[in-house]
Parts: structure tokens; sequence; C-alpha cells
């Protein structure tokens, strides 16, 4: 019969950082939560995730018993500069489309499980931080990330993997609790630019950059541009000033060969002026949250940033894209981006700017015009 030393040294053998176990109870709490703020939540079922059945384990698999938990550092290597400003860092290296790492090591370890006649199930909708909390693996932070004990110096760049089994084993002893110091002094939710940051453990989702850039509806309202900074996809910025994460961001990290073959492929100028098959064959395969149908979205991103760069060599590619791209949503955000990019280059290139048929871009160029 298996044992659970057993399993916690297959964990390791496979490239695991940290290994934990709980109980398959359902997550009441957890529960209560996601209903008390629905609305705040809606989008995630609009989007497939089925946050509230995947409180219940039984529900994943009928039998289940216990609930492994798996640590995976995602932050091993370092990134380069140019494209680690403007992903958040745990999309760089995600294998979920192309399986050629982290997806190899999941499966790796459910057939060693199933071996030892063990069924398994990896969910997608389980509360996995929570769950990894329950283990006694780490406690969580303002920012509502999950800090490790073990592992990336107690930061939080971290990917709790949760294995939902048929058979028991003891539990660790829970650590459900706030581990930031006090003289932190709130620093994550004072960054928050877009106050997406409750305080208590709190977020509104909604308001967090990385939902804003791969499920904002429509063109990014006026007063969140600027605040949304210099990403693309994803934000790292509550992770970046949080002072539990500066043992490990202080770490001589080795560059991640992967990323920087791909590096290019992820410039501005490039992302900016995609057609479908760069998209599906370079980018998709890697951030894949939104489809070729809104890759309006990502256009519309780069605009945006290159707009906060206030890099004049941008307004070139912008004043290409209005005039190309038939989108008015990313139409509208070029002419913001020149407009805050500023300076007589940008001034003459907005009084070439003519559109016949949307509202949308006639305001943007009307505002554009009477600020820059």
């Amino acid at each position: 019969m298996i044992t659970k030393s057993d399993i916690i040294g297959a964990a390791y053998e496979h490239g695991f950082d940290d290994v934990g176990f709980t109980t398959a109870d359902p997550f009441p709490d957890h529960k209560q939560l996601l209903l008390d703020r629905r609305e705040e939540y809606e989008w995630a079922e609009a989007v497939g995730l089925d946050l509230l059945t995947g409180t219940d384990p039984t529900t994943i698999l009928p039998n289940a018993k216990t609930i492994i938990v798996l640590m995976e550092v995602y932050f091993r290597k370092s990134y380069p500069r140019s494209i680690e400003g403007h992903f958040g860092r745990c999309y760089l290296d995600d294998d979920r489309m192309t399986r050629d790492g982290l997806s190899k090591r999941i499966k790796a370890f459910r057939s060693f499980l199933r071996d030892n006649g063990i069924d398994s199930k990896v969910p997608f909708n389980l509360p996995h931080r929570v769950a990894a909390a329950r283990a006694g693996m780490g406690t969580f932070g303002k920012n509502c990330l999950f800090y490790s004990n073990k592992v990336a110096r107690g930061g939080s760049w971290t990917l709790p993997i949760a294995f939902v089994i048929d058979e028991t084993f003891e539990p660790g002893v829970p650590t459900m609790e706030m581990g930031c110091p006090d003289w932190c002094k709130n620093t994550c939710i004072a960054a928050c630019p877009t106050r997406a940051l409750k305080g208590n453990g709190r977020i509104d989702p909604r308001k967090c950059i990385s939902y804003l850039t791969y499920f904002g509806k429509g063109i990014t309202p006026l007063e969140l541009r600027e605040p949304m900074g210099m990403f693309v996809y994803g934000c790292d910025r509550c992770q970046n000033v949080c002072p539990r994460n500066q043992p490990w961001l202080a770490k001589d990290l080795p560059m991640n060969d992967k990323v920087v073959a791909k590096e290019g492929n992820f410039a501005l100028s490039r992302l900016l002026h995609m057609d479908r098959e760069y998209f599906e064959t370079k980018i998709w395969p890697h951030m894949f949250y939104m489809s070729y149908q809104d890759i309006w979205r990502w256009k519309m991103n780069v605009a945006r940033v290159m707009g906060n760069s206030r890099d004049e060599k941008y307004i070139t590619d912008l004043v290409r894209a209005f005039e190309g791209n038939p989108d008015e949503r990313v139409r509208g955000m070029t002419v913001w981006a020149i407009s805050n990019i500023g300076g007589p280059e940008a001034r003459t290139a907005l009084k070439g700017l003519i559109d016949e048929t949307s509202d949308l871009v006639k305001e943007e160029i009307r505002r554009a015009k009477e600020f820059c």
C-alpha cells in the first residue's frame, strides 16, 4: 500500500517544490464568500469557471477523500526586462496549451498515483490557494495571493496545484490566516492604481488590471488608461512592491531561455499589427484567455501601453494602426495614445486623423485635439 512518504517523494522526484495534504471536505467559507459577492464574480460563470461547484470536491470526484497540493514556483528563472514589464510573470512560461513543461509533470504524477491504485482529478475550479492554506503550506497576503512557508523564499511566486484523490491520508495543520507583517503598511493596497484591493484580504476582480487586460468590456475607460500603466496582459504590481517578495526578487536567477526565444514575438509593434496567423501561432498558445475574436483587445491594450510609454517612436505605429484597423475600440485607443505621448509630432499626427463613421472615435479625436 502506498504511503504518504511515497507520495511526498514522488512529488519531489517530479520536480515540484513542496507538497501538502488536506481533506476533501467542502469549502463552506469560500462558498459563502462567492455567494456574498456574486456580482463581483459573475464574470467567472460567464467564461465557464464554475467556482461555486468547485467548493465541493465530491462534485469533481464522487469518492473524494483527500486533496494533495503540489507547489510549483513559476518564477524560477528571470525574464527579459522588455517582456517582463508588459506581461504578468505567471503567463510568460505557461504551458497549458503547449504542454511542454509543467503539464507533463502533472500528467506523470497522476500516472504515479494511478499505478498505485489511486484515482485523481486536477480540477480548474477548486479553490487551490485555500486548499494549500488548509494543508498548512502557507498563508495569505493582503493582495489576496498565497505565500508559501517553504519555497520562493516565502514569496507569492507559486502555483498551488490541487489533486483530488480517492484515498485517505493524514491532513496537514491548516494555516488559514493573513501572514503579512504589520510594518508593511498595506504596501500592496496603496500600490494598486485601480483600487482593486480593498483591504482585509478582499479584492474586486473586475477592477484588477489583469482582469481588465483580458476580460474588460469595450474601450478601456478614460480614467483607467494611465493607471493601468505598461501592462498589456496581466499585472504584477502588488507582488513587485510586496515586502514578503523582496527576498526572491533579490535572488540572482538564471535567464529563462524559453522566454528569451519568444521575446521578439511579443514586441509591441508586432502585436499592434499582427494578423490572425501570427496571433494563433505565436501569441495564443502562450496567452490564451483571449481568442482571435478578441484580438481587438490585444491591440487596444498595446496602443494604451504605447501611449503610456510617452515614447515618440510609437507615433508612426499608432497612425498606421488607426488607418488600417476597422475596430473602433482600437482606433479610439490609438488616438488617445498619440495624444498622451504629446509633443509636436503627436499634434501633427492628430491633425491628419479623420473618422467619418464612429461616434466613439470622433469623441476620442475631439478630446485628443483639445488636450494635446
